[in-house]
């Protein structure tokens, strides 16, 4: 059996892992350490496993990943989310289809401290749905919004999503999350358009007359100052510092975890009992992230051992695709992947096969990545998997919205989604213009 047999195999074994159930990261270790057993001897195969796993998060750049995890924890406890939502339908109450415009901005607010789209997803579901149907808003809009617009928590930096990419790639963090930063923007600008024209044209499916414009709120702007500024300075301080090149982005992390700390003592919101569980929380997410991080350094490397990368490059680039074309494919299989398996999984798997024929077409790193994140959010909304879906039918817990309202609630936001990745792969320069700045 040859290498490059191994390698095919290898990834075919990976994915049935990953339909049978099996953690993501368990599945690329075995598949890996069995592949490398089948090219190499016993020792060599043991010695490859633990130098990958020494590489893998060694650097002191991957504190990045507990600290942005931790800034978005204390934010969460904070009531930081309840208050951005109060402002923002203050100031948008005399729109038609405020209160999801409102949802949008927050959750866009919001993904500037977490960066964590299930987060969004589970704070915006409880603050945003009940104001939202109480008014006179559809279910099935009010679901929408939310699962919709809680994928900017992925693009909008910091993103645990550009985090890993980084590391696959072997490009600055610091450069993926200011890439990020005008696409995400762009996209909650394409939702606001896409709930404007819902509520302007198609308003029966958005909600009644009386509760699209003029929504009553007891703000003032000074209690709305009160609630905006603190949060507003963090998001300031961090993603300030970073573009200005004051911190390094786990200097940044560990400035926006105190930040973040410092509010929600300010607020009252964190007792011993809380700031544990906070802690513990962060443990999870981070090992897990660090985890997989791990598992995909040892995946790459089985695969350039057995030269599956080279000879997909030289396959692609033989069947005369071009560089469009490669593209075309490969969102396509991206999002089709979407409708099975999580986001991260997604970029695991693909990455290390794609990244070598984008950099061999002369595709710009940065822009790829953005491109992928975008093209790994639209799974999240997407059946049978949709994680951003679960997410909120948990939250929710109202036997009176199924899944399948969800589903439907978030087609028109995919379909905005779409739209957007067309623009960004059209018009590089959004993704590209800070980052290289």
């Amino acid at each position: 059996m040859s290498d490059l047999s191994i390698g095919i195999a290898a990834c075919l074994a990976l994915l049935t892992f990953i339909y049978f159930g099996m953690h993501i990261g368990v599945a690329l270790i075995v598949t890996s350490f069995v592949s490398v057993l089948m090219i190499k001897s016993g020792p060599v195969a043991a010695r490859f496993v633990a130098a990958a796993a020494n590489d893998a998060i060694r650097d002191y750049l991957f504190g990045v990943v507990p600290l942005f995890v931790l800034m978005g924890m204390f934010v969460s406890v904070s009531g930081v989310g309840r208050d951005t939502f109060d402002v923002f339908q203050w100031l948008l109450r005399r729109i038609r289809g405020g209160l999801g415009l409102a949802t949008v901005a927050s959750n866009a607010v919001f993904a500037a401290i977490t960066g964590i789209s299930i987060a969004s997803a589970s704070v915006f579901t409880k603050v945003a749905v009940p104001e939202m149907m109480r008014m006179g808003y559809t279910p099935r809009f009010s679901v929408g919004v939310v699962a919709g617009s809680s994928v900017l928590g992925m693009l909008i930096p910091p993103s645990l999503l550009m985090i890993i990419y980084g590391v696959i790639a072997e490009e600055s963090i610091g450069r993926m999350f200011i890439a990020g930063l005008v696409p995400g923007i762009v996209l909650a600008l394409g939702f606001a358009v896409l709930i404007i024209g819902m509520a302007y044209l198609v308003p029966h499916k958005v909600g009644n007359a009386a509760a699209l414009i003029d929504v009553p709120s007891t703000e003032t702007p000074g209690s709305a100052a009160r609630k905006i500024i603190p949060i507003a300075a963090l998001i300031v301080l961090v993603l300030g510092g970073l573009y200005g090149g004051l911190f390094t982005p786990t200097e940044a992390g560990a400035v926006g975890a105190a930040g973040s700390f410092a509010i929600a003592l300010l607020r009252r919101r964190l007792t011993w009992k809380k700031l544990w569980n906070v802690l513990v929380e962060t443990g999870y997410v981070s090992v897990s992230v660090l985890f997989l991080i791990l598992a995909a350094s040892l995946y790459s490397r089985m695969l350039a051992l057995t030269g599956m990368p080279a000879a997909v490059t030289e396959m692609i680039t033989t069947l005369g695709l071009g560089p469009w074309g490669f593209l075309a494919a490969y969102v396509a299989i991206v999002i089709a992947l979407g409708c099975i398996i999580d986001s991260v999984s997604i970029m695991l798997i693909m990455l290390p096969i794609v990244l070598p024929v984008a950099r061999a077409f002369g595709m710009d790193i940065v822009w790829f990545g953005v491109i992928t994140v975008v093209a790994v959010e639209i799974g999240l909304l997407t059946p049978p998997f949709g994680v951003s879906v679960y997410t909120v039918k948990s939250a929710l817990n109202d036997p009176r919205i199924s899944i399948k309202d969800i589903f439907a609630g978030t087609f028109p936001f995919v379909l905005s989604m779409v739209a957007v990745l067309v623009l960004l792969v059209a018009f590089p320069s959004l993704s590209t213009y800070l980052a290289r700045a």
